[in-house]
């Protein structure tokens, strides 16, 4: 890591940092030359509480001594607002990070891209069609952008993988230095995204999330689209508040339509309810893109083939999310009989139920 690099990811490492005080620090000039003086007891800015300063002097030399040791040992590097290796699609946002840490191909922020966040309670029918959703939008060459949290989120990221060499490499914005995997389950596709994809964050490596990083991060990922696709979400969930930080690009929001009665789905169907586009399969993001939507992907369905009887509940559960007692309306059998046949088909992967609700898995 040469010189200028470095003293820039020691400026985003200092205590007490924040986006706009780091902004006004680069305004400065040379950032070498903004970082010594802050070591020997200067003031780079104007108007900064004493504390701030008497926070960021003596820790300059440890921050010098192990930031950038720490950014070259995880393969990090450093990109400037507006200069080499900076996403494109931030230069012009109001809000943009004045300095990322960016581990991977730098590049793939430079495809078409859809963002695609979601509850981390997420039901077992979301995270199948976040995962389907990731794969053949990464098959239509489209990257998917999104914060590798817990539920939806990570089965997005899981999805566009699926796609392998096929496919458009996944972005991940997340809420920890690019070195520090959060939640910790998530090592093994951390890893992976940051082999064939890329892993974004405004914080340098070490550090570990906050509930103050959450927030920025989704200013980053929203920017970061071209669409956003809310898959599942609470009313009050914090995919909320990419989808606030989308409507203040004007980026486009789609939601999945869910089941009434599942709370999982309270956010999406206020999405809808409010305008927003429906995604019900990857054709509907590839129409909001511009894109071409006729290309066929070539996937191959694994599960056990389900019974006559099955194959008809099935058929019911496709277009709407129903009790048992709706099924056995909409399908006349007795109700013993599709008890049966739904625990089957349970087990089978073809459905899933939650709060008494059951509906159909995608493939």
């Amino acid at each position: 890591m040469n010189d200028h690099d470095a003293a820039l990811a020691v400026l985003a490492a200092l205590p007490r940092q924040s986006p706009a005080r780091l902004r006004r620090l680069l305004a400065g000039g040379d950032p070498c030359k903004t970082l010594q003086s802050i070591a020997v007891g200067g003031r780079a800015i104007a108007g900064l509480d004493p504390s701030v300063w008497a926070a960021w002097a003596p820790s300059v030399a440890t921050l010098r001594a192990t930031v950038p040791a720490k950014c070259e040992a995880a393969n990090i590097t450093v990109a400037v607002h507006g200069g080499d290796g900076y996403p494109p699609a931030l230069v012009g946002d109001p809000w943009a990070p004045p300095v990322l840490f960016m581990r991977g191909d730098a590049h793939a922020v430079r495809r078409r891209r859809v963002g695609i966040v979601g509850t981390r309670h997420a039901t077992r029918a979301g995270r199948a069609f976040a995962r389907v959703l990731g794969d053949e939008l990464a098959r239509a060459g489209v990257c998917v952008v999104s914060g590798l949290a817990r539920g939806i989120d990570v089965e997005a990221h899981a999805g566009a993988l699926a796609a392998d060499r096929d496919g458009a490499p996944p972005v991940a914005v997340v809420a920890s230095g690019c070195d520090t995997v959060y939640p910790p389950e998530h090592h093994r596709i951390w890893h992976d995204i940051a082999e064939c994809g890329l892993i974004v964050s405004e914080a340098p490596p070490g550090t570990a999330p906050t509930a103050r990083l959450f927030p920025l991060r989704n200013r980053i990922l929203a920017a970061l689209s071209e669409v956003l696709v809310v898959v599942e979400s609470r009313a009050r969930g914090g995919s909320m508040i990419t989808v606030r930080e989308a409507a203040k690009r004007a980026i486009p929001v789609m939601a999945v339509p869910g089941a009434p009665s599942s709370p999982a789905s309270e956010g999406t169907n206020l999405l809808l309810a409010d305008g927003c586009a429906p995604v019900t399969g990857a054709c509907d993001v590839l129409v909001a893109l511009g894109l071409d939507t006729s290309r066929t992907w070539a996937r191959i369905d694994t599960r056990v083939a389900p019974s006559s009887r099955g194959a008809e509940i099935l058929a019911v559960l496709r277009s709407a999310a129903q009790t048992v007692d709706g099924i056995v309306l909409a399908t006349g059998f007795a109700a013993l009989d599709v008890a049966v046949a739904l625990g089957r088909l349970e087990a089978q992967g073809w459905v899933a139920h939650a709060d008494g609700w059951w509906e159909a898995l995608p493939g």
